[in-house]
């Protein structure tokens, strides 16, 4: 989409000691918007609740207290292909969301304890949708990734900064690439790729199918519940 900011690494190198964090999800409610840190192959506690500064002019992200942590699912058989279809199948379900907000919807920031417009969520999942895709392309070389809240909320409050004025047309345009390209590339993949990096390309895979439908119902819900009806 013209305009849009050239894309940072959305990654670092993992420690020279060769321990890797273990992605697990302290979010903003069932959102891919914070990971806790533990131990390789291991499922830390969550942790705290501070905030994440979301940059210039917009409120701090608070990290949600750890009742909004979601469990990975790691049994699960489908092959890359499948993913890949059930990734676009959500991605499109939230494109059409988006296209049928009226402009009070669009600036309307209905979630409790997340301060930012439905607007910038809805281009977040396009967003996530990147940092994914480099993350599962540097698992599947065979190169380490590390994890962390703080390269996380990083990502985040610095696409909240960048997105605060996105529009509907260049945020459903953003889902449409970056969509197609993370399902591109898990279909391309493998049925053993999946398992790289201790199985975390396959928990990459969950998280980018239930991201978007994640976010379209709690928004769904909330701007019902605060009487901003659908148009």
């Amino acid at each position: 989409m013209a305009g849009w900011p050239a894309r940072r690494p959305p990654w670092r190198a993992s420690s020279s000691t060769g321990e890797e964090v273990e992605d697990r999800l302290v979010v903003l409610p069932r959102c891919f918007d914070a990971g806790d840190v533990a131990a390789a192959a291991q499922h830390g506690e969550p942790g705290s609740a501070d905030a994440a500064s979301d940059g210039p002019g917009l409120p701090a992200i608070p990290r949600p207290a750890p009742s909004c942590s979601v469990a990975f699912v790691t049994e699960d058989d489908r092959v890359p292909a499948a993913y890949a279809a059930d990734i676009a199948a959500a991605r499109d379900r939230l494109i059409t969301f988006a296209v049928g907000c009226s402009e009070e919807e669009w600036r309307a920031a209905p979630l409790d304890g997340d301060p930012r417009p439905v607007a910038v969520v809805v281009d977040h999942v396009a967003d996530s949708y990147e940092y994914l895709a480099g993350w599962i392309r540097q698992l599947v070389a065979g190169q380490p990734v590390e994890v962390t809240s703080e390269i996380v909320d990083d990502l985040n409050a610095e696409h909240a900064a960048e997105a605060a004025a996105v529009s509907q047309a260049d945020a459903t345009e953003h889902l449409r690439r970056s969509g197609a390209a993370i399902s591109a590339l898990i279909a391309g993949l493998s049925p053993g790729d999946l398992s790289a990096g201790d199985g975390r390309v396959r928990r990459f895979a969950q998280i980018a199918i239930r991201h978007a439908d994640n976010h379209r119902t709690d928004i769904e819900t909330a701007l019902a519940v605060r009487g901003i009806r659908r148009g």
